[in-house]
Formats: structure tokens, sequence, C-alpha cells
């Protein structure tokens, strides 16, 4: 492999964590983030990598046979893409809206994407028209690649854009097919500067208005070396992530993680990824390394996970925490032990527990190499010492790689996270004395009851643990003497049903396991939780769901309605 100088950074830098993959505080000491004035990670990183590469990079799992690709097809067929791209008008700085499935041609888009230094607005396949018109409108996309199905639900919205349709060629759209007769030869019309933008990745919105996040060429090819350093990936490793395309989870373990290291991508489609199917890959691909949500991690246990997989070395779990009794589960059926990760759409891998260092169930981790986590005050931005709840920040001082450039026409959010020279989380930890943290919540999600501070999460640990649960949120509900109560709603197991009995049970534990301040009020059974497709909560959709079949703790036999508010919808924000 030969690379130039702004490649040869980023490998020295790579190294650095590979040589000290177990031993976190020699790669903290030692790694620092290379910072190239110029940087393509496509153009500098991956093509000199893959030159002459025929190792697998990339293997999609299909019904009847997977769909494989080595390094140097990859290359070559993303150099297609983008002169291909180029000739369809797609210049540098345009927003490309993609909206693909995990099929070959996501990975050779943005790749393409990269290399012509368009900006990449990812988006999933779920979306609605009303979410799509709200990307093309604030991102000011000039063009769109979507799998050919979606091609209806485009019809009627606003904007002019290129239209480019996967799998198929509807009416107005063009062929992707058609880059494959495109040059194989690609060259870029000037360097790239690193501070670029190159993604627009709108967040999950569960509690506002998704913000738009940009991501520099620097801040996300680069800033995913944490990443790579958490998961524990070595070259050669096939590693099988859980994520959707569209969301920053599919950025961070389905492209650059594993490709940073060298090692081949394992990709499931959507109508495979069931617990059945999940398992089934772990077992006969040959996976080393695998990373998938709580969300999963639960529908695997319920599932019944079976033996551990042949050569699975390395196990995480991102997202929201994981529940204790899963990884209790996971450890006694597999022997791996499933290390907790932490960070953000506007960052890359912060917090973690990499290879090497004991896992402790509840915990985030520790501060991942290049990064310096910090606990503030919400409100002084003083220091908070260890043993107290405060915000989460990351020091700006040295420049973090990895921290977002900022959210797109939303100066006020911009300044606000970036305040005091830190970037804030908007998430409350704690400190441990040993460096650690342990997570508290959003501080968006934290309300006050009775004049005591709540933690959704919190709660939901405790009802998690009851096995009549299959699944649980917390969020506030309007009370007339204490603002607020929490109110649970719960998807019960399947062998349990959604009534007084149960309710009863579920509050009986509740009251065992809790203080009297922070009792659950109310429960609401329900089939499912609304999710993300990265598995977070929907909170928003939550609070806003009102209804008649909430069982009350003091009357736990019979549904009852649902109290007035006691405040307006407009102060809540003050009560949390």
């Amino acid at each position: 492999m030969t690379f130039g100088e702004s490649g040869l950074l980023f490998r020295q830098a790579r190294d650095t964590l590979l040589r000290h993959r177990e031993d976190l505080e020699a790669a903290r000491r030692e790694f620092t983030w290379p910072r190239p004035k110029t940087f393509n990670w496509a153009l500098d990183w991956f093509d000199p990598m893959a030159r002459g590469n025929h190792r697998t990079a990339l293997r999609v799992v299909g019904e009847e046979a997977d769909t494989e690709l080595t390094f140097s097809q990859v290359s070559r067929r993303s150099d297609r893409v983008a002169n291909w791209l180029r000739g369809r008008g797609v210049r540098r700085g345009d927003p490309v809206l993609v909206v693909l499935d995990n099929r070959p041609a996501l990975w050779e888009t943005v790749l393409a994407a990269i290399k012509l230094g368009a900006v990449v607005v990812p988006t999933y396949s779920t979306a609605t028209p009303a979410e799509l018109a709200d990307r093309l409108t604030r991102a000011r996309v000039r063009h769109v690649v979507a799998e050919a199905s979606l091609a209806p639900r485009f019809e009627g919205l606003p904007g002019r854009w290129g239209r480019i349709a996967v799998g198929g060629a509807p009416q107005g759209w063009s062929d992707y097919r058609d880059a494959s007769a495109a040059p194989a030869d690609f060259r870029p019309d000037a360097d790239t500067p690193a501070t670029d933008p190159l993604f627009c990745y709108f967040t999950s919105g569960t509690t506002s208005l998704p913000k738009m996040v940009v991501h520099t060429h620097l801040s996300y090819p680069v800033g995913h070396l944490s990443g790579m350093y958490w998961n524990g990936l070595r070259p050669g490793d096939v590693h099988l992530n859980i994520s959707a395309p569209g969301w920053a989870k599919h950025a961070w373990s389905s492209f650059f993680v594993p490709w940073n290291a060298e090692a081949q991508i394992v990709a499931l489609p959507a109508e495979r990824s069931a617990p059945q199917h999940v398992l089934e890959v772990l077992a006969s691909r040959g996976v080393t390394t695998f990373c998938a949500p709580p969300s999963v991690w639960r529908a695997l246990t319920r599932h019944g996970i079976g033996p551990r997989p042949p050569e699975l070395r390395e196990a995480t779990s991102a997202g929201e925490p994981l529940d204790p009794q899963v990884f209790a589960e996971v450890a006694e059926a597999w022997g791996v032990e499933i290390r907790d990760g932490y960070g953000q759409t506007e960052t890359t891998g912060q917090i973690g527990t990499p290879p090497g260092r004991p896992v402790v169930p509840g915990r985030m981790g520790w501060a991942l190499p290049g990064y310096r986590p910090v606990v503030l005050h919400p409100e002084t931005l003083a220091p908070v010492p260890p043993g107290e709840a405060g915000e989460l920040c990351i020091d700006l001082s040295d420049s973090p790689a990895g921290v977002m450039a900022g959210y797109d026409g939303d100066e006020r959010r911009t300044a606000a996270a970036f305040a005091g020279g830190h970037y804030h989380t908007g998430d409350l930890v704690v400190a441990e004395e040993d460096g650690g943290f342990r997570y508290l919540g959003r501080a968006d999600d934290m309300f006050k009851s009775f004049d005591h501070r709540i933690s959704p999460l919190e709660l939901e640990r405790v009802l998690l643990a009851h096995p009549a649960v299959a699944d649980a949120a917390v969020v506030p509900h309007p009370h007339p003497v204490g603002q607020w109560v929490a109110k649970a709603f719960v998807v019960p197991a399947e062998s349990r049903s959604g009534d007084g009995d149960t309710a009863a049970e579920v509050f009986d534990h509740l009251d065992r396991e809790l203080p009297p301040e922070k009792r659950v009020h109310l429960i609401t059974f329900t089939d499912r939780l609304p999710r993300t497709v990265s598995g977070k909560v929907r909170r928003v959709e939550l609070r806003e769901r009102t209804g008649t079949a909430d069982f009350h703790r003091d009357r736990p036999a019979a549904p009852v309605e649902p109290a007035a508010p006691a405040v307006s919808a407009e102060s809540a924000a003050a009560a949390r």
C-alpha cells in the first residue's frame, strides 16, 4: 500500500490504536488526532488500501446467496459511480439525499460522493413524504439517490433536484445501473479541504424537530478511529453491525469503523433483521465482532440466543444503556461480555469499555482515545466532583477531531452546544472515582416530581427487571400538586396480558425497588413503543399520547381516566 502524506498520517494514528488495543492508558497517552489540511478518506485512505486487495470488503446477506465484493472491486465500482454522478451534474458541495437499503449501491454511492466532495444527506428508507420534504427543503438537496420503490413518495415534493433510482427505473428517474458503463479511472477536480462538509445528518427528533448535524471530511472519517478502538476491531476481522442506513450509527459501524480497520463488513437487509436471521448470520458467516443496540440484544435473548457463535470475539452495544439482565444472560450463554459505548450523531465514540478493561454493567465506560470528557453543572458550567450528577461535556481545548462542525442553519443551537469552550452533549452523567462514567439520561427527559428530580432511565431499568415486562419507557404526566409524576408505558411479556393483575404485580415490584419519591404512578400497556430506526424511544410521541387505559398505583385493578393537565404544554420545558 502506497499512501500520500494525508493517508500516511491517518494510518500512523490508526496503527497507534491497534498497537495498544488492550491498553487504554497507553492508547490515550500516545494517540493524537491526525490533522491534515486536505483529506479525502475515499481517495487518500480507502483507494490506496484497496488497490490490489482481494480480501472481502463487503458481504450483503441475501435470501438465496450473499453478495460479496472485494476491497479492489468496491474501489473500482465507486470510481465508476463517481464519474457517472459527475456526468449527471453532481458537483463539489452539492447536497445528495441518499435513501437506500443495505445493498452494494449504498456503499458505492457514499464512497463516490466522498470522492466528488458532495455532501451526503443520509435518510432511512422508511421516511414519510413529510420527512422527505423537510430534508429536501432544509438541506437544500440538489440530487436524490433512492430505492426505485420509493419514487412515489417523492411525487409532488418541493424543489428541483436530480432523480437517480436504484433497483429499477421509474419514469423521470435515471437508472443507477447505467453507472457500470462509466469510466473506471476517477480523477478529482481538486484536493479536498479537511474542513469541507461531508455529511448532513438529521437527528432522531426524539424530543424536538430534528436538527441538521454537519460533519466534515475530518470529523467522521478520522473521528471514527475512536469507535474502531472501542469495538476492538483488527485487520481481517468480520464485523456485523445492526443499524439501518440513514442513521449515524450506520456510518459508525457499517462504514468507517470496519474499513478504518481493514475489516470486512457484513450487512443485513431490513427483511432479514429478525432475531433468528441475526443469530444464523453470526453463526455461519465467521463474524468476529458484533455491535447492536439494546433493543436488538433484548430481542435476541427473548428469542433464545443459543450457543456462542464460533468465531465471535467482541460484542458491543450502543444507543442507550444495556439492561444488566441482558448482559448477564449473554455472558452466561456465550462467555462474551457486551461492552457498552457512548457517542452521538454530533460526535464519534466518546466513552466506552474497550478490550482489556473490566466490564461493569450499568456503566458507560471510560474516555476513549482523543476525547477529554468532563462533567459540568448544567447552569453554572462549573466542574462537578465525582459522584455528583452533571452534564457530560467534551473539552475542546485540544480540538477533538470527531466533534461536529455545527448545526446547519441554526446559529443559536450551535453556539449553545459549544458554549464555554466545551461541547455540551445534553446528557446527564455521574463521573466515578476511577475515571469511569455512569449514565443518568437526557437532560430533556429529566423532570421534577414533588421537587424531586426523576430520571426515566433509572425507573425503566427497574421495570425491565420484572418478568412481566418486555419493554418499557417512562415519561412525565401532569399532576395537580406535584406538577409531574412518572407514567410508564409497558409492553407486556408474551405470556402476560396488560390487565389489572399484571399492573398490580408491576406496581408492587416498583414499590419494593424504588424509594417513595421515585414511584411510578401510572402504567399504560401497549403493543409496542415508538422507536426510531436506531432503537431510541420517541418520548415526545409518548408524552403527547393520552387515553383511558392507564392503571393508577393506588387503584391498579381498573383503568382510570388520566388526570387533567396541571400546567400548560408550553411550561413543560421548565419542569425538566
